[in-house]
């Protein structure tokens, strides 16, 4: 679910910039790894040329009319719905210049594993996932090569991935070894590094067990109390901690579906006076698991969310999702629990 595909800004702005994977060339049988290519939407082609002529049915549909569409949701009962919905963080997904290279990275320095790997030449991609445990219960990167792209602009508004480690002097070491990029050498139990693409990774140290090391998304916000609202109300997400930093002029909030030290994070960072910022082209999304799309995005609308893809279920594979935009414009996709473990299978 997700580079190669789930990025979705009109309604199919994808996310990789590459023909889609949308296409099929056998009429029956898929294998997993082509199923899930269908659920990425990750390029920036027209929609109809993406998943063919019938395409903007899927699109163009209004949430009220669509089949088993739950009945529309009051502002009484919205937020108690999103807040007992089973969602959690999935995978973020990104595209990076050279698969190969930044996979060595991620294994060599950070100790992430490759969970699967495809190459779709037909369609002039390939991407990969990787991380700490299996997606069934991890949450987990998903990289995106598109062929003939080696660089991306990653924007003033993505921040950085958060990795938990158990000795940061040591990671850094090993970091500075194989020629990777320390931005901010270890202080306080934590530090900064950058990968090949020039994602920055904050590196954080904790002691004894680690359920999730791939533990934070931190994002630059243009109004802290908005977006705390927001992701409240409208993605169901806990405001574990707010901190107003005022030696760094800035103000963090801490949102996610459990606590820190068993769940990923999404970090929301507002700096003082700047309520804008370039997003590039090199970050793509969060997916998302949820219980009903349907209901999902009648509640992401309901608070000012904007749709960009309606929900429902995509061509031949029938995993339904949903996508849209956060009050500052950065994606998140939406896909049914039961579908995406079947996905897994």
């Amino acid at each position: 679910m997700a580079s190669s595909s789930l990025h979705i800004v009109s309604p199919f702005h994808h996310l990789h910039q590459s023909p889609s994977s949308s296409r099929r060339i056998v009429s029956c049988a898929y294998s997993t790894s082509r199923r899930l290519a269908l659920i990425q939407l990750g390029t920036v082609i027209p929609q109809t040329q993406l998943l063919g002529a019938g395409a903007s049915t899927l699109l163009d549909y209004d949430i009220s009319t669509v089949e088993n569409t739950a009945k529309p949701i009051t502002v009484e009962n919205a937020i108690d719905w999103s807040t007992k919905d089973k969602r959690k963080m999935l995978h973020v997904v990104y595209r990076v210049g050279d698969l190969e290279k930044t996979i060595k990275f991620y294994t060599e320095c950070l100790g992430m594993k490759v969970l699967r790997q495809r190459n779709i030449p037909e369609e002039r991609y390939a991407n990969a996932f990787v991380g700490y445990g299996p997606e069934e219960t991890n949450f987990v990167i998903e990289l995106t090569y598109n062929y003939g792209v080696d660089k991306y602009d990653i924007g003033t508004g993505f921040g950085h991935f958060g990795i938990a480690v158990e000795d940061v002097a040591k990671t850094v070491d090993l970091v500075k070894a194989k020629g990777g990029k320390v931005t901010k050498e270890p202080s306080q139990l934590q530090a900064f590094i950058e990968d090949p693409d020039g994602y920055t990774f904050e590196l954080v140290e904790k002691k004894g067990r680690i359920s999730e090391p791939l533990c934070q998304v931190m994002l630059r916000v243009g109004d802290i109390d908005r977006s705390i609202n927001f992701y409240q109300k409208a993605y169901g997400m806990k405001l574990i901690r707010r901190k107003d930093e005022p030696e760094y002029k800035c103000t963090k909030a801490i949102m996610g579906y459990g606590s820190e030290d068993e769940s990923p994070v999404l970090e929301l960072t507002y700096n003082y006076g700047i309520t804008e910022y370039d997003k590039g082209n090199g970050y793509g999304q969060i997916a998302i698991g949820t219980d009903d799309v349907y209901k999902t995005a009648q509640v992401v609308k309901l608070f000012g969310g904007d749709i960009v893809l309606q929900p429902g279920p995509l061509p031949v594979i029938n995993t339904k999702i949903t996508a849209c935009l956060d009050p500052d414009g950065w994606k998140s996709v939406f896909v049914d629990n039961i579908d995406f473990m079947k996905e897994l299978e």
